[in-house]
Order: C-alpha cells, then sequence, then structure tokens
C-alpha cells in the first residue's frame, strides 16, 4: 500500500499533482489545506507565516488523517508542504507506508502561479518565507523530487515514473 505525500512550497503544484494522481491510481485524496485550523488560514491571509506552534496540530491531523487510510488498507495522496525534516518525520512515524513527492519549480514561477489562482488564502507575499523554511528531502528519507514546471500531464507522468507506480489495469467491461 502507498501513502504519497506530495510536498512543497505553496503554490508549487502539491494540489494538481496529488490530485491527478489519486484519480490516476484510485487512490484517496486529501488536501492538507483543508485540515488547517482557521486561526491558522486567518494567520496566512493576513500574510503572517506560521510558526512550528501553529504547525504542529495540523500536522498531526494530517498524520491521522494517513493512518485512518493505512487502517482501512487504503493508497492515498495528501498534500502537505511539509517543509522541514522533522514535520516529514512526523508525517512517518507508525505509516510505514509514507513516501514523500516534493514538487519543485522556479521561485519566480511559483510567485506567479500564487499571484493568479483565485479564491486562494495563501498569498504571494508568505512565499520567501516558505521558500527559507522549505528543508529539502534527505537521502536518508523515502521519496523523490520532481520538477513541477511542465505541463500537469507531464509533471504527473513524472512523478508515477519517478515513484516506480503502475497504473491500475482497466480491464473492459463485456
Amino acid at each position: 500500500m502507498d501513502t504519497v505525500v506530495v510536498m512543497g512550497v505553496s503554490g508549487s503544484g502539491k494540489t494538481t499533482v496529488a490530485r491527478g494522481l489519486a484519480e490516476r491510481m484510485g487512490w484517496q485524496f486529501a488536501e492538507g489545506d483543508d485540515f488547517h485550523p482557521e486561526a491558522n488560514v486567518a494567520k496566512m491571509r493576513a500574510g503572517t507565516p506560521l510558526t512550528d506552534e501553529d504547525r504542529w496540530p495540523w500536522l498531526r491531523t494530517v498524520a491521522d488523517w494517513i493512518g485512518e487510510q493505512e487502517a482501512a488498507d487504503r493508497p492515498a495522496a495528501v498534500t502537505c508542504s511539509a517543509l522541514k525534516r522533522e514535520y516529514r518525520d512526523l508525517l512517518r512515524e507508525g505509516h510505514p507506508s509514507v513516501r514523500f513527492c516534493h514538487v519543485t519549480a522556479p521561485a519566480a514561477k511559483i510567485h506567479d502561479r500564487m499571484e493568479h489562482r483565485p479564491d486562494h488564502y495563501m498569498p504571494a507575499s508568505l512565499l520567501t518565507s516558505q521558500l527559507d523554511t522549505l528543508e529539502p528531502l534527505q537521502p536518508d528519507e523515502p521519496g523523490v523530487t520532481v520538477p513541477g514546471d511542465g505541463s500537469p500531464e507531464a509533471v504527473l507522468d513524472a512523478v508515477v515514473l519517478a515513484l516506480g507506480l503502475a497504473a491500475p489495469v482497466e480491464h473492459p467491461t463485456p
């Protein structure tokens, strides 16, 4: 069973990749942003970066969701910035199925995406604080890093290939 945490800074393409992966593979999907308490959302909307103290309860909620999927033997893809190694360690703790997919893109491209996405509370002004906080995946962490600056389909193909996933076999109906 697989659980893929699609990680990276806001605007990197996490949601597009995770949703596409879940659809292609027939997996469960969750948007990590949906697990944020309203206080975190309000803080980000106001342009204030989250602190570790803000993030820990949110990360535990994401980890609980991962545990629920594992307990039900459901493969899943979930978005979560997972900017620091210690955050990723928490998401993996007791969850052997977890692998990470770090979606990257040039800062200017991410900034442009953030400026032009409708109805999202995360302002582009917070990109610098996220990039400053980001600790890339280390060689001993389970996961891959994939450039996210191509077309959504090309990025998804690269993710599936990098993770060594095979698309589910579709059987024709008689």
